[in-house]
């Protein structure tokens, strides 16, 4: 069997904030920008991995959420306790430098795991927690 990871989703709030962040600081491309109805989905990914996606899509365009459940989405995102992303680098330092000099919301700075990883962990503009690998 072959099966592969095409795309992931991560919830954004604030389409031009997120396509910055992306693009601008972490250097994806942009793959795709679709609106529709007011709402925007717009796909993003490394440049060396073109078969490999982001879609950062609005949350509230599920079908059938209520108002509550719409509220409570927003709580779970700007925490960043709804979705995340483990990405992966040669140099971690590097990289780290990088997205702190940019100003980005900084969860743990580089450490190395006692499961054997070194890693780093932020948070992109709707809140979602990204984790930094170091790719050995």
């Amino acid at each position: 069997m072959d099966i592969t990871i095409t795309a992931s989703y991560l919830p954004q709030t604030d389409p031009d904030a997120s396509l910055a962040f992306y693009r601008d600081v972490l250097g994806f491309e942009v793959r795709n920008d679709v609106g529709y109805e007011g709402l925007r989905w717009i796909t993003v990914g490394p440049p060396s991995q073109p078969d490999t996606a982001i879609v950062l899509h609005p949350p509230a365009a599920a079908p059938g959420l209520t108002d509550e459940e719409r509220e409570m989405l927003g709580q779970l995102i700007a925490k960043g306790s709804y979705f995340g992303v483990n990405l992966g680098t040669p140099d971690l330092d590097a990289a780290f430098a990088r997205i702190e000099a940019a100003g980005v919301e900084i969860v743990q700075e580089p450490i190395d795991q006692p499961y054997g990883i070194r890693d780093a962990a932020i948070r992109d503009p709707a809140g979602n927690e990204i984790r930094l690998q170091e790719r050995s």
